[in-house]
């Protein structure tokens, strides 16, 4: 190798993925099937995954929605529960579901980096403060300031023993998505995209390699008919006339049976 020569360097794959996701899963499925690709894993703040595709750190990435896609392309994948994070002696955590009206007289904290998309007005009181993050809020919460509503992914996530949760009705939820730069649609974000959509290795849509062996099976199968079709053209033209047997009634160009009979006449 001359100096001018740099070997090409291995293919990498970029994932980022905001708080709450677990994408353990995808990521077996990939190394299973490109196991020569390293898969490297980021985790980002839901506020800045946007900017992280953009700025070309990551190949795609787990978001949650809406993302703006002016020029980012998103595949909705699955919605989760909302839930509402209380103390384990709190009143709520005596029933099985509560909706936004049964939040009413409580404090619900509000953190800057809430991940879910408000309308109007949240449940319940709103504190004299918002908390700079979520995993702030919780800490809040465990220490009776107030109640805390998200994603369940997110209650897991910071999970505590002395905190319980249960879902909320009547409160957005949020959507996980798969996202990446529109313009650098590449085949390895193609590979990943078939992945979460739960593509087998054979499929259409799969690696390209996967589909060739279907070709020379189509061609063997049709080389059997074209057998079978032309045997009966051959044996309907053995016969010289449209009936093998003669014509009874055609006189002397039936065949050689009706010539035999012409010779007694010329006798006479």
């Amino acid at each position: 190798m001359t100096g001018s020569e740099v070997p090409l360097a291995s293919p990498t794959f970029r994932l980022a993925y905001v708080p709450g996701v677990t994408p353990t899963k995808w990521v077996r499925i990939w190394n299973e099937r490109l196991p020569d690709v390293p898969l490297t894993l980021t985790g980002v703040p839901a506020a800045a995954v946007a900017d992280t595709l953009r700025a070309g750190e990551a190949d795609a990435a787990f978001v949650r929605l809406p993302v703006d896609r002016t020029d980012l392309s998103a595949i909705p994948l699955y919605t989760e529960t909302t839930v509402v994070l209380v103390p384990k002696d709190h009143l709520v955590a005596a029933v099985d579901e509560v909706s936004a009206a049964d939040l009413a007289d409580e404090i619900v904290l509000h953190p800057l980096d809430d991940t879910l998309d408000w309308e109007g007005r949240l449940p319940g009181r709103p504190a004299n403060e918002r908390p700079a993050t979520t995993e702030d809020a919780v800490e809040l919460v465990a220490a009776g300031v107030g109640l805390l509503v998200v994603p369940q992914s997110l209650a897991r996530l910071y999970h505590r023993k002395d905190l319980t949760y249960r879902p909320v009705s009547d409160v957005p939820e949020s959507r996980i998505a798969l996202s990446w730069p529109e313009e650098a649609t590449t085949d390895l974000v193609e590979e990943f995209i078939g992945i979460v959509r739960g593509r087998t290795v054979n499929s259409s849509r799969g690696r390209r390699s996967a589909p060739a062996p279907e070709k020379p099976a189509a061609k063997a199968k049709s080389a059997p008919k074209a057998k079978s079709g032309a045997a009966p053209k051959r044996a309907v033209g053995k016969p010289t006339g449209k009936n093998p047997r003669g014509n009874p009634r055609g006189g002397g160009s039936g065949g050689a049976k009706s010539g035999r009979r012409g010779k007694p006449g010329r006798r006479s």
